[in-house]
């Protein structure tokens, strides 16, 4: 891993807005193996000059070969940028609505009937593993099931802007916060209330220094993972969803399981109801990954623990 320990949240953007409309225009005038053709040179120069990401795509690698025994000699670091280029192009075809119901595998379907009979939303917690975008496919799959994508506002602002262009009328809405507020919370209890579902991330720690985090075993090693999304949940008293999308052999697979349907604990209880959920969200991240060891897409020091961050302590469950 690079020795750097800069928060994934100062990192600047990789790339351009020019260089992805360059990249999508030869999608869209010469198809997919075109795209493929200038994809090559854009990763080949992305992975030799950014070499914090190469090192940290080099030391997950690292830690997820020895648990998948099947396919060591694909997961190489080269192999896991251009990965992420290809899945980028994906992301605009899902909200250009060039993805089919076809393209798209949907597990777990008693969960699903679940979230659409239900009156009232919840939160979804997605990660940086595979295509979340293809979260939109919901509102075609569930159209009377209503999203809100909480992203964080400086990395999302050259992606967002692409988002419009390709596809103005795409069916979902994006909040980007950098803290939760409580006139956000009270915004986002009116909209759970409403029937709507808020998807938030799991797997990235918070903009905010004071904000807590659990240190929980991921891929056998201590890392940090966030609290937001348990504690939103416990404010709320709404459910909670966990949703994992794979791209495996060419389709979209869809795995959406109920994490809990309330989190709820007396006060002197709370730390422990959060801990365990941050554990277990962890864990269920560490199966599907392993399905798909280069779909996760964190590129920086995620095992990084901050030394005088107050839970650095290693949490295990019911402990």
């Amino acid at each position: 891993m690079a020795k750097s320990t800069q928060h994934w949240s100062k990192i600047g953007e990789t790339g351009s807005i020019i260089g992805m409309k360059i990249l999508l225009s030869c999608y869209q005038l010469f198809g997919r193996n075109v795209f493929r053709l200038v994809l090559l040179p854009v990763i080949g120069y992305y992975f030799l000059s950014n070499k914090r990401a190469r090192h940290a795509s080099q030391d997950y690698l690292k830690k997820a070969k020895p648990l998948c025994p099947k396919q060591p000699k694909e997961l190489t670091s080269f192999r896991h940028f251009w990965t992420f280029g290809e899945l980028l192009l994906d992301k605009f075809l899902v909200w250009m609505g060039h993805i089919q119901p076809q393209d798209v595998a949907f597990h777990n379907q008693a969960t699903m009937q679940h979230m659409e009979q239900r009156q009232k939303g919840g939160i979804i917690v997605v990660s940086h593993l595979g295509n979340t975008e293809i979260c939109s496919a919901l509102a075609h799959q569930m159209p009377n099931v209503k999203v809100t994508m909480l992203v964080y506002t400086q990395h999302a602002e050259k992606f967002n802007r692409m988002l419009k262009q390709a596809n103005a009328s795409a069916n979902i809405r994006m909040m980007q916060v950098t803290d939760m507020s409580p006139a956000t919370a009270m915004t986002l209890s009116e909209r759970i209330e409403e029937g709507e579902f808020i998807v938030i991330a799991g797997d990235r720690t918070p903009v905010q220094s004071n904000a807590r985090t659990t240190v929980v075993p991921f891929l056998q090693q201590p890392a940090p993972f966030p609290q937001g999304a348990f504690i939103l949940a416990n404010l709320l008293k709404c459910p909670v969803y966990l949703m994992f999308c794979l791209k495996q052999e060419a389709k979209y697979h869809i795995y959406i399981e109920l994490f809990a349907e309330q989190l709820t604990a007396p006060r002197k209880a709370r730390d422990q109801l959060l801990n365990n959920a941050v554990y277990d969200y962890a864990k269920r991240l560490e199966h599907y990954c392993l399905m798909q060891p280069l779909q996760w897409f964190n590129f920086y020091d995620f095992w990084h623990i901050e030394p005088l961050n107050s839970h650095t302590k290693l949490h295990k469950k019911g402990h």
